[in-house]
Protein backbone atom coordinates (compact mmCIF):
# COMPACT_ATOMS: atom_id res chain seq x y z
CA UNK A 1 0.00 0.00 0.00
CA UNK A 2 2.06 2.97 -1.44
CA UNK A 3 0.28 6.40 -2.03
CA UNK A 4 0.94 9.57 -1.72
CA UNK A 5 -0.97 11.74 0.63
CA UNK A 6 -1.81 15.60 0.95
CA UNK A 7 -2.75 17.85 3.81
CA UNK A 8 -6.47 18.85 4.07
CA UNK A 9 -7.34 21.90 5.93
CA UNK A 10 -11.24 20.28 5.52
CA UNK A 11 -12.29 17.08 4.87
CA UNK A 12 -13.50 15.92 1.72
CA UNK A 13 -16.71 15.35 1.15
CA UNK A 14 -18.83 13.46 -1.06
CA UNK A 15 -19.72 15.74 -4.05
CA UNK A 16 -17.32 18.05 -2.48
CA UNK A 17 -13.68 18.88 -3.84
CA UNK A 18 -11.52 21.53 -2.11
CA UNK A 19 -8.14 22.19 -3.26
CA UNK A 20 -6.46 25.02 -2.40
CA UNK A 21 -4.25 25.98 -5.31
CA UNK A 22 -1.31 28.04 -3.75
CA UNK A 23 0.10 24.50 -1.54
CA UNK A 24 -1.77 21.35 -3.40
CA UNK A 25 -1.13 20.39 -6.86
CA UNK A 26 -4.05 17.85 -7.93
CA UNK A 27 -3.16 15.20 -9.93
CA UNK A 28 -5.60 12.61 -11.63
CA UNK A 29 -8.95 12.86 -10.46
CA UNK A 30 -11.77 10.39 -10.68
CA UNK A 31 -15.41 9.85 -9.36
CA UNK A 32 -17.06 6.39 -9.09
CA UNK A 33 -20.14 6.00 -7.19
CA UNK A 34 -19.31 9.38 -5.91
CA UNK A 35 -16.35 8.48 -3.92
CA UNK A 36 -13.46 10.70 -4.47
CA UNK A 37 -9.78 9.21 -5.10
CA UNK A 38 -6.27 11.15 -6.36
CA UNK A 39 -4.05 9.43 -7.18
CA UNK A 40 -0.08 10.04 -7.88
CA UNK A 41 2.29 7.99 -9.44
CA UNK A 42 3.53 4.46 -8.53
CA UNK A 43 6.19 4.32 -5.72
CA UNK A 44 5.91 7.40 -3.08
CA UNK A 45 5.88 7.91 0.03
CA UNK A 46 2.50 7.94 1.85
CA UNK A 47 0.82 9.65 4.78
CA UNK A 48 -3.02 9.00 5.66
CA UNK A 49 -5.47 11.34 7.62
CA UNK A 50 -8.52 9.74 6.91
CA UNK A 51 -9.57 6.65 5.13
CA UNK A 52 -12.83 5.23 3.39
CA UNK A 53 -14.62 3.14 5.52
CA UNK A 54 -17.57 0.76 4.81
CA UNK A 55 -18.68 0.87 8.47
CA UNK A 56 -18.88 3.38 11.14
CA UNK A 57 -15.60 3.06 12.16
CA UNK A 58 -13.41 5.79 13.76
CA UNK A 59 -10.03 5.84 15.56
CA UNK A 60 -9.24 7.96 18.88
CA UNK A 61 -5.85 9.20 18.51
CA UNK A 62 -3.96 10.80 21.85
CA UNK A 63 -0.52 12.98 21.21
CA UNK A 64 1.58 12.84 24.48
CA UNK A 65 4.63 14.76 24.69
CA UNK A 66 4.27 16.69 28.29
CA UNK A 67 3.36 15.84 31.85
CA UNK A 68 2.36 12.95 34.01
CA UNK A 69 -0.99 13.88 35.13
CA UNK A 70 -3.86 13.21 32.28
CA UNK A 71 -2.01 10.27 30.83
CA UNK A 72 -3.57 7.61 33.18
CA UNK A 73 -7.06 8.90 33.94
CA UNK A 74 -7.38 9.45 29.99
CA UNK A 75 -6.31 5.36 30.25
CA UNK A 76 -8.70 4.91 32.74
CA UNK A 77 -11.52 6.24 30.83
CA UNK A 78 -11.01 4.55 27.93
CA UNK A 79 -11.04 1.42 29.70
CA UNK A 80 -14.63 1.83 31.97
CA UNK A 81 -15.80 2.48 28.05
CA UNK A 82 -13.54 -0.43 26.46
CA UNK A 83 -12.19 1.49 23.60
CA UNK A 84 -9.24 1.26 22.42
CA UNK A 85 -6.91 4.42 20.74
CA UNK A 86 -3.80 4.86 19.06
CA UNK A 87 -0.70 7.08 21.69
CA UNK A 88 1.34 9.18 19.65
CA UNK A 89 3.88 9.70 22.63
CA UNK A 90 7.70 11.13 22.05
CA UNK A 91 10.60 9.82 22.79
CA UNK A 92 11.88 12.03 25.67
CA UNK A 93 8.70 11.82 27.56
CA UNK A 94 8.90 7.88 27.48
CA UNK A 95 12.50 8.15 28.50
CA UNK A 96 10.49 10.79 31.36
CA UNK A 97 7.86 8.09 32.20
CA UNK A 98 8.31 4.93 31.11
CA UNK A 99 5.58 3.14 33.55
CA UNK A 100 3.23 5.23 31.80
CA UNK A 101 3.95 3.58 28.56
CA UNK A 102 3.78 0.28 29.44
CA UNK A 103 0.51 0.99 30.99
CA UNK A 104 -0.27 2.22 27.61
CA UNK A 105 0.52 -1.39 26.31
CA UNK A 106 -0.66 -3.51 28.60
CA UNK A 107 -4.09 -1.78 28.11
CA UNK A 108 -3.73 -2.89 24.29
CA UNK A 109 -3.58 0.55 23.06
CA UNK A 110 -1.43 1.04 19.70
CA UNK A 111 1.85 3.30 20.07
CA UNK A 112 3.23 5.82 17.84
CA UNK A 113 6.05 7.79 17.38
CA UNK A 114 5.90 11.61 18.08
CA UNK A 115 9.49 12.34 17.33
CA UNK A 116 12.15 13.02 20.02
CA UNK A 117 12.37 16.43 20.96
CA UNK A 118 8.97 17.28 19.36
CA UNK A 119 10.52 20.24 17.35
CA UNK A 120 8.88 21.02 13.69
CA UNK A 121 10.47 18.57 11.34
CA UNK A 122 10.16 21.03 8.00
CA UNK A 123 11.97 23.40 9.74
CA UNK A 124 15.05 20.79 10.69
CA UNK A 125 17.88 19.65 8.22
CA UNK A 126 17.65 15.65 6.85
CA UNK A 127 20.35 14.35 9.10
CA UNK A 128 18.28 15.81 11.98
CA UNK A 129 15.44 14.32 11.37
CA UNK A 130 16.93 11.15 10.80
CA UNK A 131 18.68 11.41 14.18
CA UNK A 132 15.39 12.39 16.04
CA UNK A 133 13.29 9.80 14.58
CA UNK A 134 15.90 7.24 15.44
CA UNK A 135 16.52 8.72 19.15
CA UNK A 136 12.43 8.63 19.85
CA UNK A 137 12.24 5.13 18.06
CA UNK A 138 15.24 3.58 19.84
CA UNK A 139 13.23 5.11 23.43
CA UNK A 140 10.06 3.80 23.11
CA UNK A 141 11.45 0.44 21.59
CA UNK A 142 13.62 0.15 24.63
CA UNK A 143 10.34 0.72 26.87
CA UNK A 144 7.90 -1.77 25.04
CA UNK A 145 10.10 -4.06 23.22
CA UNK A 146 8.15 -3.53 19.97
CA UNK A 147 9.49 -1.31 16.77
CA UNK A 148 6.63 1.59 16.20
CA UNK A 149 5.21 1.50 12.92
CA UNK A 150 3.15 4.45 12.79
CA UNK A 151 4.73 8.15 12.94
CA UNK A 152 3.43 11.61 13.70
CA UNK A 153 5.36 14.39 13.08
CA UNK A 154 5.53 16.98 15.89
CA UNK A 155 2.62 19.22 15.42
CA UNK A 156 1.38 17.15 12.39
CA UNK A 157 4.10 19.15 10.45
CA UNK A 158 5.43 17.53 6.89
CA UNK A 159 6.39 17.74 3.36
CA UNK A 160 7.86 15.83 0.56
CA UNK A 161 11.28 15.39 2.29
CA UNK A 162 9.91 14.63 5.48
CA UNK A 163 7.52 11.78 3.74
CA UNK A 164 10.49 10.13 2.25
CA UNK A 165 12.89 10.06 5.29
CA UNK A 166 10.10 8.79 6.99
CA UNK A 167 9.80 5.70 4.34
CA UNK A 168 13.39 4.71 4.81
CA UNK A 169 12.64 4.35 7.97
CA UNK A 170 9.62 1.77 7.37
CA UNK A 171 7.03 4.65 9.35
CA UNK A 172 3.59 5.45 7.92
CA UNK A 173 2.99 9.33 8.58
CA UNK A 174 -0.34 10.01 10.39
CA UNK A 175 -1.60 12.81 10.28
CA UNK A 176 -5.62 13.23 11.47
CA UNK A 177 -8.66 14.30 9.32
CA UNK A 178 -10.81 15.66 12.96
CA UNK A 179 -8.98 18.04 15.10
CA UNK A 180 -11.43 17.89 18.44
CA UNK A 181 -9.36 21.00 19.44
CA UNK A 182 -8.95 20.21 22.62
CA UNK A 183 -5.33 21.36 23.43
CA UNK A 184 -7.50 24.96 23.28
CA UNK A 185 -9.15 24.16 26.55
CA UNK A 186 -12.87 25.27 24.97
CA UNK A 187 -14.76 23.75 27.51
CA UNK A 188 -15.74 20.00 27.92
CA UNK A 189 -18.93 20.86 26.00
CA UNK A 190 -17.31 22.41 22.94
CA UNK A 191 -14.68 19.51 22.64
CA UNK A 192 -17.30 17.05 22.76
CA UNK A 193 -19.33 19.16 19.96
CA UNK A 194 -16.18 19.45 17.73
CA UNK A 195 -16.09 15.46 17.39
CA UNK A 196 -19.60 14.50 17.71
CA UNK A 197 -21.09 16.75 15.22
CA UNK A 198 -18.66 16.47 12.43
CA UNK A 199 -17.50 12.69 12.74
CA UNK A 200 -17.47 10.98 9.95
CA UNK A 201 -16.86 6.77 9.02
CA UNK A 202 -12.89 6.77 8.70
CA UNK A 203 -12.02 9.81 10.51
CA UNK A 204 -8.52 10.09 12.40
CA UNK A 205 -9.75 11.92 15.72
CA UNK A 206 -6.82 14.71 17.05
CA UNK A 207 -6.87 14.54 21.06
CA UNK A 208 -4.13 14.81 23.39
CA UNK A 209 -2.86 13.82 26.46
CA UNK A 210 -0.31 15.71 28.07
CA UNK A 211 -0.79 18.04 31.01
CA UNK A 212 -1.35 21.05 28.76
CA UNK A 213 -4.93 19.91 27.57
CA UNK A 214 -6.73 20.10 30.84
CA UNK A 215 -10.66 18.81 29.72
CA UNK A 216 -9.91 16.20 27.47
CA UNK A 217 -10.16 13.44 30.87
CA UNK A 218 -13.87 15.06 31.04
CA UNK A 219 -15.05 14.92 27.54
CA UNK A 220 -14.34 11.57 26.63
CA UNK A 221 -17.24 9.60 28.20
CA UNK A 222 -19.60 12.09 26.74
CA UNK A 223 -17.93 12.13 23.35
CA UNK A 224 -17.68 8.23 23.13
CA UNK A 225 -21.37 7.66 24.64
CA UNK A 226 -22.70 9.94 21.74
CA UNK A 227 -20.96 8.24 19.50
CA UNK A 228 -21.97 4.94 19.98
CA UNK A 229 -25.21 5.41 20.23
CA UNK A 230 -24.84 7.00 16.58
CA UNK A 231 -23.57 3.08 15.40
CA UNK A 232 -20.08 4.35 15.49
CA UNK A 233 -17.62 2.24 17.00
CA UNK A 234 -13.14 2.71 17.82
CA UNK A 235 -10.49 1.21 16.92
CA UNK A 236 -6.75 1.92 16.38
CA UNK A 237 -5.70 3.52 13.58
CA UNK A 238 -3.53 0.36 12.37
CA UNK A 239 -7.03 -1.51 12.21
CA UNK A 240 -8.61 1.51 10.37
CA UNK A 241 -6.28 1.11 7.50
CA UNK A 242 -6.69 -2.22 7.43
CA UNK A 243 -8.73 -3.48 4.26
CA UNK A 244 -9.57 0.40 3.73
CA UNK A 245 -10.02 2.94 0.96
CA UNK A 246 -7.53 5.63 1.30
CA UNK A 247 -8.07 9.13 -0.27
CA UNK A 248 -5.15 10.33 -1.60
CA UNK A 249 -3.43 13.66 -2.82
CA UNK A 250 0.41 14.60 -3.96
CA UNK A 251 2.27 17.12 -1.80
CA UNK A 252 5.08 19.26 -3.39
Amino acid sequence: MRFFWIWNGMRIKQGLIIVTAAFFAAVILFIEGGDLAVFTNNNVPLAIDHVKSEDKRLALTFDISWGETKALPILEELKQNKVKASFFISGAWAERHPEIVEQIAKDGHEIGNLGYRYENYTAMKDEEIKKDIIRSNEAIKKVTDDQPELLRPPNGNFDKRVLSLSEKFNYTVIHWSLDSEDWKNPGVDKIVQNVTTQADPGDIILMHASDSAKQTVEAIPEMISLLKKEGYSFVTVSELVSNAKINTKEVK
